[in-house]
């Protein structure tokens, strides 16, 4: 056979080869950056219901860096990919019924920006998608130390989307989520969370340049937490995380991009006035098998209760 067309071949199939991943980590991490983040993540101590009429204004920042992207459990793209993330989150306590509920939202916003061997899905910025949500707590519990609670959450896709963009904020489809959460103690100064979500998704009819059809099966995650407790003002904590399902089809065809990611995070919180929280917390994925892998990643969050 002739060896330059041998050559040649081989240089096609290679270049297809590295087409095909860039396609593919493209488009899984747009599914997996359009939004904060992937499933709804949550901080150990979020479902401990606050006295009726109590209001808590958070601010939360978060760096991620991503340095591989995973297809089938194997990596089929490296480069450097980072996202700056931040929420602005505003809650309101109050009686219903006899039920404690409180009615909230959080507005993301941020900047995503890929560089390295991953610099051609460029970079994006804006605001993400508006989210509602209200837990009503079914145990309430305070002189326990005791409370389950059920959030609805509804995304209402008012972000930033560009369909010619294959990194974006907001993900131009309607999404809603159904969370639980348990607050126990443990010990004297331990304290366990268990949350559970699952996430279903409505169409995204503009995706891509040829606007196709995008659809995605419903996506679960278990979390849970445990926290010790050095006195009523300070903590730490660490967790552990699972989310599955979540497979995508665009115009009918699957993508065998079924998601299952585990990771873990550690951290602190601390009242340093009566009024006042600061949180912080680092983690990491343990396992990707499709999608972008965190590498790192920092969270900073400051409550004010008024």
């Amino acid at each position: 056979m002739d060896q330059t067309l041998t050559a040649r071949g081989r240089g096609w199939r290679a270049h297809r080869s590295i087409t095909r991943a860039f396609q593919r980590a493209g488009a899984a991490l747009l599914l997996g950056l359009a939004a904060p983040a992937h499933a709804i993540d949550v901080d150990a101590g979020d479902y401990t219901a606050l006295p009726a009429g109590t209001n808590l204004g958070l601010l939360y920042y978060q760096h991620a860096a991503r340095d591989r992207v995973y297809a089938s459990g194997n990596q089929v793209a490296g480069g450097s990919l980072d996202s700056d993330v931040g929420i602005l989150r505003y809650v309101h306590f109050m009686d219903i019924g006899g039920f404690t509920v409180d009615p909230q939202f959080l507005l993301p916003f941020g900047k995503l920006r890929a560089s390295d061997n991953l610099s051609a899905l460029g970079s994006a910025s804006g605001v993400g998608d508006l989210i509602l949500a209200a837990t009503v707590w079914l145990v309430n519990q305070p002189d326990r130390k005791q409370y389950f609670g059920i959030t609805p959450f509804l995304y209402v896709p008012v972000g930033s989307y560009d369909r010619d963009k294959p990194l974006n904020l907001g993900e131009n489809r309607w999404k809603f989520a159904l969370q639980a959460g348990y607050i126990a103690p443990l010990a004297d100064k331990v304290t366990l969370d268990l949350v559970a979500d699952v996430t279903v998704f409505g169409n995204n009819t503009r995706f891509g340049p040829a606007s196709a059809t995008l659809r995605q099966d419903a996506l679960a995650q278990g979390q849970a937490w445990l926290r010790y407790h050095f006195t009523d003002t300070f903590d730490i904590r660490g967790g552990l995380s699972y989310a599955f399902g979540g497979e995508t089809s665009v115009n009918g065809v699957s993508r065998n991009d079924r998601t299952n990611t585990s990771k873990f995070s550690v951290g602190f919180a601390w009242f340093p006035a009566p009024s006042v929280q600061v949180l912080g917390t680092y983690g990491q994925d343990l396992s990707v098998r499709n999608g972008p892998m965190e590498n790192s990643r920092f969270n900073v969050r400051l409550l004010k209760v008024f």
